[in-house]
This record gives structure tokens, C-alpha cells and sequence, in this order.
């Protein structure tokens, strides 16, 4: 059912944290962007990127400043490669040349080691670590998750999700595992002011839900790496009958592109504990957040109804004062 994604594919609109650096305009690319992190943006395109260039991306994340004090020649003998594979690096995030990658990172090190007051904090777990330091890396990579991630969404493609989440007379989301999660977060704040929403989980309840869309309803498709198989699949099916598609994703060249219309994006970093999908979760929330909040502002008047609504329903739902224990 899938087509095979290759580096380079993939839908350009909507792609998210360009890089700071001018583009390449004779190749076709977009030319400026967001003042991002290029490790961000190194991070995101990683999968996509050919297995020579992926070890000069892997050094690039693992170690910016070393990277920015390194020559071309020591990088490229660090990463086994050529200085040629270096170049063609490079211009494939967007810079004209080594020499712009180096300063770029060095000045992105200097901004970093300002903001933790000259403290490198790392997100790696390691065994010697007290719970003190667990919790001090923990909330930091928690904290850049969700400050890159609102730093490089691309605010027009929201809008766009936005416009066709408040048409729909439908919207479902697709998800699994951590991301099943987020999708149900999502489901139960749309559900609460009045739109109808539902989100699955099943990868056959996913499909079969996907196979009653109508055109003018919308299917999100959450997934950190963008190649769960279930939720691409979902999305595929959608797509088939008519309906816009969205993916959520940290990846946006990732397979699950090849059948989104519009592609958001976060930009969790991967820790020790990536299995525990924990920087991530809070990525892909933080996105959802936004998307409902400005569904919810685009129909402000409904919203405040609903909302108002349903609190009254709950309200009598909590432990009155004179049932508590003295």
C-alpha cells in the first residue's frame, strides 16, 4: 500500500525549520528562514539524509561546537568520509559552504551556553547519574522540546490545519502508541466544544474509520518518526476517499509526508529513555495545543457555549467541602 520514500522526496509545502542560512537558489530551494537551531533542523532531516552524510549529521548533533571548531578535513577523517561529502552536506541544509556551517554553529553554541548560564546540560540518562541530575535533564529536554518545537512551526501551514479543522463536519485522528495519547487529548478538547472528533488507536479500527471519510473532512495522523506503519496506512486510505490529511510528525520527510495534504512538525530531541517517548509526547501536545486553541478562537462564540456546557455538567463532580475529611 506504502511507496517507498527516498531522501530529497516528499511534499515541499508545509515542510517546517528551514534553515537560518540562505538557500541555494539555483537548486530550486527556498531561500532564507526561521533563526532555528540548525541542530534542529539537522535532526529533522537526518532519516532522509544518505548514510555518508548521516554520520557528518550525527557529529553535527552529538557535538556543534566540536564540529564548529573542527576543520573540513578533521570533520570529514571524524565522520569516515570525504571532504566532498562534507560540502554536499552542507548545501543540502541550506548552506553554500563549510565555512558558513562553522560560524553558524559557533554562534548558536555561544547563544546556548548564555542561556544555561555557561552550564552544559546534555539529555543523555547515564547510570552514575544522581536523581537530582536525572530531574535537571529531564526538564531540560522537556523545556527545549517544547521551545524549539514552537520556534519552528510553521505558523502559516497551521492556519491552514486550522481552516480545515473548523470546516470539517468530521475530523479523526490516528495514533498509536505514545502518540495514541496525544490523539486522544486531542479528540477529548475538540469533543468538549462541540466538534465532532474521534480518535483511534486500532490499526483496524483506523483503517475503517478512514474508509467512511467524505471529502471536506479531515484525518490526522500523529507519529514522532513518521514511519508507523498503522498510521500512514490510516492516513493513505483517507486520502483515497476524498479527505484532507494531516501529519504530525518530527520527521517531515519522513514516509508518513508522501500522503499528508499539510505537515506540522516538532522537534523532540532523542534521549536514553527515547522509548519512553517522553520529550516527544510533549512536542506533539504542544502542537495540539495551538491547533485547538485556534479552532476553538475561529469559532469563539460556539466555543464559549460548549464550554460553559459542559462544565455545568461536570461541576456537580467534585467532593463537596463538607464530605473532606477533618
Amino acid at each position: 500500500m506504502r511507496k517507498p520514500i527516498g531522501p530529497g522526496r516528499g511534499p515541499e509545502r508545509g515542510i517546517t525549520g528551514e534553515p537560518a542560512a540562505p538557500r541555494d537558489d539555483a537548486a530550486g530551494k527556498e531561500k532564507d528562514a526561521t533563526p532555528l537551531s540548525t541542530v534542529v533542523r539537522v535532526r529533522s532531516l537526518l532519516p532522509s539524509l544518505p548514510p555518508a552524510e548521516r554520520r557528518v549529521a550525527q557529529r553535527v548533533i552529538d557535538d556543534p561546537e566540536g564540529v564548529a571548531n573542527s576543520t573540513i578535513t578533521e570533520l570529514a577523517q571524524n565522520c569516515g568520509t570525504s571532504e566532498t561529502t562534507v560540502i554536499r552536506f552542507c548545501r543540502a541544509i541550506g548552506f553554500h559552504g563549510y565555512p558558513e556551517l562553522r560560524l553558524t554553529l559557533a554562534t548558536e553554541a555561544g547563544r546556548a551556553q548564555s542561556a544555561t548560564g555557561g552550564r552544559v546540560i546534555g539529555s543523555d540518562i547515564s547510570p552514575d547519574d544522581s536523581l537530582e541530575q536525572i530531574v535537571e535533564k529531564v526538564t531540560f529536554a522537556d523545556a527545549r522540546a517544547v521551545e524549539e518545537t514552537a520556534a519552528q512551526l510553521d505558523i502559516k501551514m497551521l492556519e491552514q490545519v486550522v481552516d480545515a479543522v473548523v470546516a470539517a463536519d468530521r475530523t479523526d485522528v490516528y495514533g498509536v502508541g505514545a502518540s495514541a495519547f496525544v490523539a486522544a487529548d486531542f479528540q477529548q478538547k475538540l469533543h468538549r466544544i462541540g466538534r465532532v472528533c474521534s480518535a483511534w488507536a486500532d490499526a483496524h479500527i483506523m483503517l475503517t474509520s478512514a474508509a467512511v471519510l467524505n471529502p471536506g473532512d479531515v484525518a490526522i495522523g500523529i507519529s514522532h518518526t513518521g514511519a508507523t506503519v498503522e498510521t500512514i496506512d490510516a492516513l493513505e486510505v483517507a486520502k483515497t476517499r476524498g479527505a484532507r490529511t494531516v501529519a504530525l510528525t518530527n520527521f517531515p520527510k519522513s514516509p508518513i509526508a508522501e500522503v499528508a495534504d499539510l505537515i506540522l512538525t516538532t522537534a523532540a530531541r532523542e534521549t536514553t529513555f527515547r522509548s519512553g517517548a517522553t520529550a516527544s509526547r510533549l512536542a506533539q501536545l504542544t502542537v495540539v495545543d495551538c491547533l485547538f486553541v485556534g479552532v476553538a478562537q475561529r469559532t469563539y462564540g460556539s466555543t464559549r457555549k460548549a464550554l460553559e456546557a459542559t462544565y455545568e455538567a461536570v461541576r456537580g463532580r467534585t467532593v463537596r467541602p463538607d464530605r473532606r475529611r477533618r
